[in-house]
């Protein structure tokens, strides 16, 4: 397939490409206030045209070993080509949706409509919660840690993800619980997340979600192993989740392989924790739809820190860091919190980008 650009150049035009807009987003803080009328429509235009770039980009990238799982798709695309029978092992609805595009349409369109849902639903579900100011919610989660890796290597459970943001946004109960029951048959994974997100709508309880994440440290310091036989034992133990836990290369994931106690991972997941308190106890923030994300996001988050030694737990760790970027946002595109909420927020981005280009595109 021919390409715009090198293959080797696409994590360094798409970091860079961050890394300017992100400069650009600070110093219109600086200058503009948040709810200003222009502010506003400048942001919602190239919001927009933010949107459809990174949507092509990602979506019309070559299938290429640099993009980890993709190949891997591609050679069960090419498969089912050939005339390969359904995998019935797999998961239903991923599997019948690559099959469908095997026989009627071909390998560039079925990756194209993996990009397509993996960013649209974000960028629908924040224009749903913020609107005026979605922006700068879909930004930060496409400048998250592992954005990018989940675009391109870890698709399936990148779009599990971003579906499952799109179904707790929706009003209906009917369209959300469908929706939510739906992507356990695109990556069964994303089943922890939709019982957690399950119970914490009849059990909304921050302050205890956040001394349980407290908890789980020492716990794992002191029972981590016994914990991971104790995952492999209780009906977690297919074949994929054995390589997790029992060690595999992730160099593909934009992390290095380190076993042992992820201490740069758990201050990274402290950053949402930190912001749950902040809002939620400390600013007294009321909204249900924020309680519920910041919920989730701490009982999963502390699952992680309980396997937390594993090779691959970025693997964990990423079914609560898709829900960070709006831990940290959501709040302050709701409700006036700072005196100068549009130079925090810029602040924010710049801060939240910085270790996003540190780890994912520097030190890899």
């Amino acid at each position: 397939m021919h390409t715009l650009f090198p293959v080797a150049n696409y994590s360094l035009i798409y970091y860079n490409f961050l890394l300017v807009t992100t400069i650009f987003i600070f110093i219109g803080s600086l200058i503009t206030s948040l709810e200003s009328p222009i502010n506003l429509k400048s942001k919602n235009y190239v919001g927009f045209i933010f949107f459809i770039l990174i949507l092509l980009f990602i979506g019309l990238r070559p299938i290429n070993f640099r993009f980890g799982d993709m190949v891997i798709y591609n050679i069960e695309f090419e498969n089912y080509i050939k005339g390969a029978a359904f995998d019935t092992k797999k998961e239903f609805l991923f599997e019948s949706f690559k099959y469908f595009f095997a026989k009627n349409l071909n390998a560039t369109s079925f990756f194209f409509v993996c990009a397509f849902l993996y960013i649209a639903p974000l960028y629908f579900a924040t224009k749903k919660l913020f609107v005026d100011y979605s922006f700068y919610a879909f930004y930060l989660l496409v400048i998250s840690f592992s954005f990018w890796a989940y675009a391109t290597n870890g698709i399936r459970n990148g779009i599990a993800t971003s579906l499952f943001i799109f179904a707790i946004t929706r009003d209906s109960k009917i369209v959300k619980w469908t929706l939510l029951l739906a992507i356990i048959f695109i990556h069964k994974s994303i089943l922890i997340t939709v019982i957690i997100y399950l119970f914490v709508t009849k059990f909304n309880y921050t302050k205890t979600y956040l001394f349980l994440w407290f908890i789980c440290i020492p716990l794992s310091l002191v029972l981590g192993n016994y914990l991971e036989q104790f995952f492999l034992g209780f009906g977690f133990a297919d074949e994929k989740l054995k390589l997790y836990l029992e060690g595999v290369n992730q160099v593909q994931e934009g992390v290095t392989l380190v076993i042992g106690f992820r201490w740069d991972f758990l201050l990274y997941s402290s950053i949402g924790v930190i912001a749950s308190w902040y809002f939620i106890v400390v600013k007294k923030f009321e909204d249900k739809t924020y309680s519920l994300i910041c919920n989730t996001y701490l009982i999963s988050n502390a699952i992680w820190i309980l396997v937390i030694r594993v090779s691959y737990s970025n693997r964990f760790a990423y079914m609560s860091w898709f829900l960070m970027a709006l831990v940290i946002i959501y709040p302050m595109l709701k409700s006036k919190i700072f005196d100068n909420q549009h130079v925090i927020i810029g602040s924010i981005t710049i801060l939240y980008f910085t270790f996003t280009y540190l780890f994912d595109f520097i030190l890899i």
